[in-house]
Protein backbone atom coordinates (compact mmCIF):
# COMPACT_ATOMS: atom_id res chain seq x y z
CA UNK A 1 0.00 0.00 0.00
CA UNK A 2 1.25 3.44 -0.89
CA UNK A 3 0.45 6.84 0.54
CA UNK A 4 -0.95 9.48 -1.77
CA UNK A 5 -1.60 13.10 -0.82
CA UNK A 6 -4.59 14.74 -2.50
CA UNK A 7 -5.26 18.47 -2.52
CA UNK A 8 -8.60 19.94 -3.56
CA UNK A 9 -8.90 23.63 -4.43
CA UNK A 10 -11.84 25.84 -5.32
CA UNK A 11 -11.73 25.21 -9.06
CA UNK A 12 -14.81 23.63 -10.58
CA UNK A 13 -14.51 19.89 -11.12
CA UNK A 14 -15.10 18.28 -7.72
CA UNK A 15 -16.11 15.08 -9.49
CA UNK A 16 -12.45 14.59 -10.46
CA UNK A 17 -11.30 14.62 -6.83
CA UNK A 18 -14.23 12.55 -5.61
CA UNK A 19 -13.68 9.80 -8.16
CA UNK A 20 -9.89 9.88 -7.70
CA UNK A 21 -10.29 9.19 -3.99
CA UNK A 22 -12.64 6.30 -4.80
CA UNK A 23 -10.20 4.81 -7.33
CA UNK A 24 -7.25 5.18 -4.95
CA UNK A 25 -9.16 3.38 -2.21
CA UNK A 26 -10.10 0.61 -4.66
CA UNK A 27 -6.39 0.28 -5.50
CA UNK A 28 -5.49 -0.10 -1.81
CA UNK A 29 -3.79 3.28 -1.50
CA UNK A 30 -3.77 5.25 1.75
CA UNK A 31 -5.04 8.77 1.06
CA UNK A 32 -4.19 11.99 2.88
CA UNK A 33 -6.48 14.88 1.95
CA UNK A 34 -6.27 18.63 2.35
CA UNK A 35 -8.97 20.95 1.03
CA UNK A 36 -9.02 24.69 0.70
CA UNK A 37 -12.07 26.48 2.09
CA UNK A 38 -13.30 27.09 -1.44
CA UNK A 39 -12.55 23.46 -2.27
CA UNK A 40 -14.98 22.40 0.45
CA UNK A 41 -17.61 24.82 -0.85
CA UNK A 42 -17.22 23.71 -4.46
CA UNK A 43 -17.45 20.04 -3.49
CA UNK A 44 -20.73 20.75 -1.70
CA UNK A 45 -22.08 23.03 -4.45
CA UNK A 46 -21.29 20.53 -7.23
CA UNK A 47 -22.98 17.67 -5.37
CA UNK A 48 -20.06 15.97 -3.63
CA UNK A 49 -20.44 17.02 0.03
CA UNK A 50 -19.03 13.71 1.33
CA UNK A 51 -15.79 13.72 -0.66
CA UNK A 52 -13.62 14.21 2.44
CA UNK A 53 -15.13 11.10 4.03
CA UNK A 54 -13.50 9.01 1.29
CA UNK A 55 -9.97 9.85 2.49
CA UNK A 56 -8.10 7.95 5.17
CA UNK A 57 -6.87 11.18 6.77
CA UNK A 58 -8.11 14.74 6.34
CA UNK A 59 -6.07 17.76 7.41
CA UNK A 60 -7.06 21.33 8.11
CA UNK A 61 -5.52 23.60 5.48
CA UNK A 62 -4.12 25.80 8.27
CA UNK A 63 -2.38 22.93 10.11
CA UNK A 64 1.32 23.32 9.41
CA UNK A 65 2.00 20.63 12.03
CA UNK A 66 0.36 18.00 9.80
CA UNK A 67 2.78 15.28 8.70
CA UNK A 68 2.38 16.15 5.00
CA UNK A 69 4.01 19.55 5.66
CA UNK A 70 7.38 17.87 6.23
CA UNK A 71 9.82 16.30 3.82
CA UNK A 72 10.51 13.60 6.40
CA UNK A 73 6.99 12.24 5.91
CA UNK A 74 7.26 9.66 3.16
CA UNK A 75 4.62 9.26 0.48
CA UNK A 76 4.44 8.37 -3.21
CA UNK A 77 3.26 11.74 -4.44
CA UNK A 78 0.63 14.43 -4.43
CA UNK A 79 -2.22 15.26 -6.78
CA UNK A 80 -3.80 18.72 -6.72
CA UNK A 81 -7.19 18.10 -8.31
CA UNK A 82 -8.89 20.24 -9.44
CA UNK A 83 -6.26 22.95 -9.24
CA UNK A 84 -7.25 26.59 -9.39
CA UNK A 85 -4.97 29.00 -11.18
CA UNK A 86 -4.44 30.90 -7.92
CA UNK A 87 -3.16 27.79 -6.17
CA UNK A 88 -1.12 26.79 -9.21
CA UNK A 89 0.55 30.22 -9.22
CA UNK A 90 1.38 29.98 -5.51
CA UNK A 91 2.89 26.52 -5.93
CA UNK A 92 4.89 27.65 -8.99
CA UNK A 93 6.44 30.49 -7.00
CA UNK A 94 7.05 28.73 -3.69
CA UNK A 95 4.32 30.48 -1.72
CA UNK A 96 3.58 27.91 0.97
CA UNK A 97 1.01 29.95 2.86
CA UNK A 98 -1.38 27.02 3.44
CA UNK A 99 -0.93 23.34 4.16
CA UNK A 100 -1.90 22.49 0.58
CA UNK A 101 0.70 24.78 -0.99
CA UNK A 102 3.31 23.78 1.62
CA UNK A 103 2.73 20.07 0.92
CA UNK A 104 3.13 20.72 -2.81
CA UNK A 105 6.31 22.69 -2.13
CA UNK A 106 7.62 19.73 -0.13
CA UNK A 107 7.04 17.48 -3.14
CA UNK A 108 9.09 19.81 -5.30
CA UNK A 109 11.98 20.10 -2.85
CA UNK A 110 12.03 16.36 -2.13
CA UNK A 111 11.72 15.48 -5.85
CA UNK A 112 8.50 13.57 -5.23
CA UNK A 113 5.78 13.22 -7.84
CA UNK A 114 3.58 16.33 -7.97
CA UNK A 115 0.64 16.09 -10.36
CA UNK A 116 -1.35 19.23 -11.08
CA UNK A 117 -4.80 18.91 -12.68
CA UNK A 118 -5.81 22.43 -13.76
CA UNK A 119 -9.47 22.99 -14.50
CA UNK A 120 -9.63 26.36 -16.19
CA UNK A 121 -10.40 27.63 -19.65
CA UNK A 122 -9.35 29.69 -21.45
CA UNK A 123 -5.89 30.09 -19.98
CA UNK A 124 -3.95 33.31 -20.06
CA UNK A 125 -0.27 33.53 -20.89
CA UNK A 126 0.38 33.87 -17.14
CA UNK A 127 -1.50 30.61 -16.44
CA UNK A 128 0.52 28.85 -19.12
CA UNK A 129 3.80 30.33 -17.86
CA UNK A 130 3.07 29.14 -14.31
CA UNK A 131 2.40 25.64 -15.66
CA UNK A 132 5.69 25.74 -17.56
CA UNK A 133 7.49 26.79 -14.37
CA UNK A 134 6.01 23.79 -12.55
CA UNK A 135 6.82 21.44 -15.42
CA UNK A 136 10.41 22.74 -15.44
CA UNK A 137 10.60 21.93 -11.70
CA UNK A 138 9.46 18.36 -12.37
CA UNK A 139 5.71 18.55 -11.84
CA UNK A 140 3.38 16.76 -14.21
CA UNK A 141 0.54 18.85 -15.61
CA UNK A 142 -2.52 16.74 -16.47
CA UNK A 143 -5.22 19.08 -17.78
CA UNK A 144 -8.79 18.06 -17.03
CA UNK A 145 -9.32 17.41 -20.74
CA UNK A 146 -11.17 14.15 -21.28
CA UNK A 147 -10.77 12.04 -24.39
CA UNK A 148 -13.61 10.83 -26.59
CA UNK A 149 -12.11 8.02 -28.69
CA UNK A 150 -13.61 5.36 -26.45
CA UNK A 151 -17.14 6.75 -27.04
CA UNK A 152 -18.01 7.64 -23.44
CA UNK A 153 -21.59 7.08 -22.36
CA UNK A 154 -21.53 8.93 -19.01
CA UNK A 155 -19.86 11.88 -17.32
CA UNK A 156 -18.00 9.36 -15.17
CA UNK A 157 -16.58 7.74 -18.33
CA UNK A 158 -15.25 11.16 -19.40
CA UNK A 159 -13.81 11.96 -15.98
CA UNK A 160 -12.12 8.58 -15.82
CA UNK A 161 -10.14 9.26 -19.02
CA UNK A 162 -8.34 12.02 -17.11
CA UNK A 163 -8.05 10.00 -13.89
CA UNK A 164 -6.53 7.07 -15.74
CA UNK A 165 -3.65 9.35 -16.77
CA UNK A 166 -3.31 10.58 -13.17
CA UNK A 167 -3.13 7.00 -11.89
CA UNK A 168 -0.54 6.16 -14.56
CA UNK A 169 1.57 9.13 -13.45
CA UNK A 170 1.37 7.90 -9.84
CA UNK A 171 2.88 4.61 -11.01
CA UNK A 172 -0.38 2.69 -10.53
CA UNK A 173 -0.50 1.46 -14.13
CA UNK A 174 -2.32 -1.79 -13.28
CA UNK A 175 -5.59 0.03 -12.67
CA UNK A 176 -8.71 -0.76 -14.66
CA UNK A 177 -9.93 2.83 -14.87
CA UNK A 178 -11.01 3.83 -18.34
CA UNK A 179 -10.01 2.24 -21.61
CA UNK A 180 -6.60 2.48 -23.19
CA UNK A 181 -6.18 3.32 -26.86
CA UNK A 182 -6.74 0.34 -29.15
CA UNK A 183 -7.18 -2.13 -26.29
CA UNK A 184 -10.34 -4.24 -26.11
Amino acid sequence: MGRIVVGITGASGAIYADRLLTHLKDLGQETHLVLTEMGKKVCAYEGFPDTAAKADRVYDNKDFFAPISSGSYLHQGMVVIPCSMGTLGKIAHGIGDSLLTRAADVCLKEKRKLIIVPRETPMSALHLQNQKVLADYGSVIVPASPSFYHKPATIEDLVDTVLARVLDQLGLENHQVGKRWREP
